[in-house]
């Protein structure tokens, strides 16, 4: 096997001569943000052999700029829908970490009292307004909250996470072109990490055929960028919500990230022969949240010591949210009949 797919970004070597376009605290933010991500998702995946999580998972170690460059950019009332693969737009915007994980141990108190598990994560109060394990499923649903905001005259806009395999449905393209017709504020924000479970991206769409551009053939502005660097993926999305915003419509943003993991559950599933190992190692040299460290440093914004803090922080942070999660009442059969809508 061959190296398929590789990095084409240039990291944060074209930013190291250019003055500071963002403040300390916001950049220092950003990196605590997905270094809060990549520890809690570790501490997942170390746990999960032990079987009492029974939600599936879907692991978002590599995608985490797109995650916290994304939503830094959006209003705590501005909404997100989801995906299968949630845990990083679910913490980014802000979602309960000890409601994350009780779901994920199917406690009464988790996030989606138990119902939705890891594909179906939602915390209203912060604008994570839901997601769905059906591919594309959840990109309509966004469209027609954005409809809604447009139509009440509201501010607020909404951005719809989809992958690489959601632009293969009929549904994403009928909700992009839908919402270029009525220039709805909606952001489409694909996470293109060139893999479906295990079909690459070579045997699912025609080659040389870049996801964006069939975006621009709907009428709204494309635009495809580094899905490993935190600053290009948070400038994007500014302009975008500032667009959308204005009423000015949708936008398609397309960024090339990659899934360190495999599709679902812990670890890399790479030894299964859908894509070489050395592929993830590769990757793996431009690490999301290891460029901006390194990128903070050079510029004298952080330091080692620094570091250490926050990853003790962090640490203490994580624990005490699975002790929550783990001594939280599991449901009882009278629970079953709560949320149930019946006519």
């Amino acid at each position: 096997m061959t190296i398929k797919y590789k990095y084409s970004g240039r990291g944060y070597s074209s930013r190291e001569n250019q003055a500071l376009s963002l403040d300390k605290e916001l950049l220092v933010a950003f990196y605590r943000d997905m270094l809060r991500i990549r520890r809690i998702e570790e501490e997942i995946e170390s746990r999960y052999h032990e079987d009492e999580m029974k939600s599936p998972i879907h692991l978002v170690m590599g995608h985490e700029a797109v995650s916290v460059g994304s939503c830094s950019a959006l209003k705590k009332d501005d909404l997100i829908y989801c995906g299968h693969r949630t845990h990083g737009h679910y913490l980014a915007k802000g979602g309960s970490l000890k409601g994350m994980l009780s779901e994920l141990y199917c406690r009464i108190n988790g996030c989606a009292g138990s119902r939705g598990g890891s594909m179906h994560l939602l915390d209203k109060s912060v604008g994570m307004a839901g997601s769905s394990a059906i591919v594309a499923g959840a990109i309509p649903i966004a469209t027609g909250a954005a409809l809604s905001f447009q139509l009440k005259k509201q501010e607020q806009v909404v951005v719809a996470y989809l992958g690489d395999a959601a632009t293969e449905e009929g549904a994403c393209w009928e909700a992009v072109n839908f919402a270029a017709l009525k220039k709805l504020p909606v952001i489409f924000f694909c996470e293109n990490n060139f893999f479906s479970v295990c079909s690459s991206l070579e045997v699912r769409q025609p080659a040389n055929v870049e996801i964006y551009k069939k975006a621009e053939g709907f009428g709204l502005p494309g635009v495809q960028i580094d899905g490993t660097q935190v600053l290009d993926v948070y400038e994007a999305t500014q302009k975008a919500v500032a667009r959308a915003r204005k009423g000015e419509g949708p936008t398609f943003i397309e960024a090339l990230t990659y899934r360190w993991r495999g599709h679902g559950g812990a670890g890399d599933d790479s030894a299964s022969g859908y894509r070489d190992p050395e592929e993830v190692r590769h990757w793996e040299q431009f690490c999301p949240i290891n460029g901006l460290y390194d990128y903070l440093v050079k510029k004298g914004l952080y330091n080692a010591a620094e570091k250490d803090l926050a990853e003790k922080e962090i640490t203490a942070e994580i624990q005490e949210a699975f002790e929550f999660a783990i001594s939280s009442p599991n449901p009882e059969e009278k629970d079953l009949y709560t949320h149930v809508y019946s006519p």
